[in-house]
């Protein structure tokens, strides 16, 4: 099934570089032509996709002179904004392209060269899992997945994209570690890199901390070298990384759903302490040495965590007030847990998790085919982690759909090979079945029939209608004079990458006051709503009659605001703005009382 990547054969990995890279060239062109085709739909039209148009709000914003370390929203939540806890190493790069080329290409080059090489990576993993005949499926089944999982579309700069191709590289880099002289170092600079662009991917960090860890405690000196890099540079390009996010008066402070000091603290004492053992003879001269040292650092890490952190050990949504975790949290389809999933929608979860179950079993069995080959066991232990993750919250499958392909690929490139050496129906036959049994798609398209019919009066009704993610939808809204908007928080982000408003609510956590205010007065008394309107300084109301959360905020709330607007009846503090009765998104000005 397999071939175990030794010395001899890292020179022929090496030696296909240039055709692994044209083919994920060539794979990530073909995917630009194919948006190209369609016209580019995403450009103009988020499909939902807050968090890229957020993140290009905050790069316009970065070009347009805010602070480096100023990473307030001024134009969301309440007067003064809130700010926001995502990372300025990935608006850099947005920001050179912008600057360079102009926006739309930055919304072009930017998610098609991190698609070409996310795909590049897969085929080199699956090369070193499966030889040479798991080239071409790493190249179908990971390019499939990789555009299955909806992460490098034309616009598409969430950083989730970013740290998938950080995770790949990681993992890559840990596969070839004992045969690649400083994959060590650069697993290690990758997976802090991962860290520091945002806390979701802590999990993989962690996989990569402790197959670096438990390689060098049960390996031999190649894994104590492997160790030594890995730790020294997750040690160094954290505290890099903490120095180029953070002002030098903040290096102290505790943000728990941020790389702050207790991330960084935490890395530097993990990686210098793992790369200190390993590079110290009297430590590392037996596994029992090993372990103790291991433990000691072990035990001085969760010493420092309870003593110095605790509070980063609870739910990360701790602080978001009970409201917003019952109206909005639970809402969020990226957050519903596999059991939400396989109630509510069969399809999705045969997309997302059979073919990585599939491929977590190939990898079992390789793992006792190979005696333990230490490739397979990273690709288990990779796999089995964004499993886990993606049990919990779905939006773990961005990492396990297209992490699943590479043993996928390696297991279809070994019966291509058997096809190739013994010939045979049965052969054959077990080839097409496991190509098939490989692709997500497959499995979605076969358990669309176990979709729940829909109940009436659910919301499905306007299913059909706009869901106000495009931004010819915002011309109206964008012509009136700037103000700030209630609108439901999916159109939030979009209503500050369309229009020169502020906006009151958004998708966002750490705007609890703001997103807490916008929900009470949506679901509140539309009398009562007019006074909150007024002492916050809200001048209008927009409704989008399309959107799945003015369904869910009407079926709470069949009293509120929005459901009365919905409804056709304008309270008397509101007025309708003319010619938007019909539009996508209905727009009412605030009277001014005073």
């Amino acid at each position: 099934m397999a071939t175990v990547t030794t010395p001899t054969t890292w020179a022929r990995l090496r030696s296909h570089f240039a055709v692994d890279a044209a083919m994920a060239v060539g794979a990530a062109a073909l995917m630009l032509v194919m948006h190209a085709v369609r016209g580019f739909p995403t450009l103009a039209d988020s499909k939902g996709d807050n968090d890229s148009v957020m993140r290009l709000v905050q790069v316009r914003d970065l070009l347009a002179g805010q602070g480096w370390f100023d990473l307030t929203q001024y134009r969301m939540g309440l007067e003064g904004g809130f700010e926001m806890h995502w990372s300025r190493l990935v608006d850099l790069p947005i920001a050179l392209l912008v600057a360079g080329f102009g926006e739309p290409a930055a919304l072009l080059i930017w998610p098609t060269v991190l698609f070409a090489v996310a795909l590049f990576l897969t085929v080199r993993a699956a090369r070193a899992l499966g030889g040479e005949w798991a080239v071409l499926p790493a190249a179908v089944i990971g390019g499939l997945a990789l555009y299955f999982v909806d992460l490098f579309p034309p616009a598409a700069l969430d950083h989730h994209n970013i740290q998938l191709v950080l995770a790949l590289a990681t993992f890559l880099c840990l596969v070839n570690a004992r045969v690649q002289r400083h994959a060590g170092l650069v697993a290690g600079a990758c997976a802090a890199l991962m860290l520091a662009v945002g806390m979701e991917a802590a999990p993989y960090v962690a996989a990569a901390c402790a197959i670096a860890a438990i390689g060098f405690l049960v390996g031999d000196d190649g894994d104590a070298r492997v160790a030594r890099g890995f730790g020294a540079a997750f040690a160094f390009v954290s505290v890099v990384a903490l120095a180029a996010t953070l002002p030098m008066r903040d290096w102290l402070a505790v943000e728990c759903d941020a790389f702050s000091f207790p991330q960084a603290s935490l890395a530097v004492l993990g990686g210098a302490g793992l790369a200190a053992i390993a590079a110290t003879p009297a430590l590392a001269a037996s596994p029992r040495r090993r372990l103790a040292g291991l433990m000691v650092l072990g035990g001085l890490a969760a010493a420092l965590l309870l003593a110095a952190f605790p509070q980063c050990l609870a739910d990360p949504y701790a602080d978001l007030d009970p409201r917003l975790q019952r109206y909005w949290l639970s809402a969020v389809s990226e957050a519903q847990s596999v059991v939400s999933v396989l109630r509510s929608d069969p399809a999705m979860f045969a997309g997302f998790y059979v073919a990585p179950l599939i491929a977590l079993g190939v990898c079992g069995w390789a793992i006792v085919r190979e005696r333990g080959d230490r490739a397979w066991v990273v690709a288990a232990a990779f796999l089995a982690i964004a499993m886990l993750v993606s049990f919990w919250q779905v939006r773990g499958a961005m990492f396990s759909v297209p992490l699943a392909a590479v043993p996928l690929a390696a297991w279809v490139g070994g019966l291509r090979r058997g096809v190739e050496m013994r010939g045979g129906a049965l052969p054959q036959l077990a080839m097409v079945a496991s190509w098939l049994a490989s692709l997500n798609i497959i499995w979605q398209l076969a358990a669309l029939p176990l979709k729940p019919t829909p109940e009436a009066g659910s919301g499905d009704e306007i299913a059909k209608l706009e869901r106000c993610y495009a931004l010819s939808d915002y011309t109206t809204l964008g012509a009136l004079p700037a103000g700030l908007v209630l609108a439901v928080s999916n159109q939030g982000s979009t209503i500050l990458g369309a229009t020169g408003h502020r906006v009151l609510n958004g998708p966002y956590h750490r705007n609890n006051a703001g997103n807490l205010a916008a929900l009470d007065m949506l679901m509140g008394n539309p009398h009562k709503a007019a006074d909150t309107a007024q002492r916050l300084g809200v001048t209008y109301v927009a409704l989008c009659r399309g959107n799945p959360e003015t369904s869910s905020l009407r079926r709470w709330a069949p009293e509120g605001l929005l459901a009365t607007l919905f409804a056709g009846n304008t309270p008397s503090w509101l007025v309708p703005v003319a010619g938007t009765a019909d539009a996508p998104i209905e727009i009412w000005q605030v009277r001014d009382h005073r």
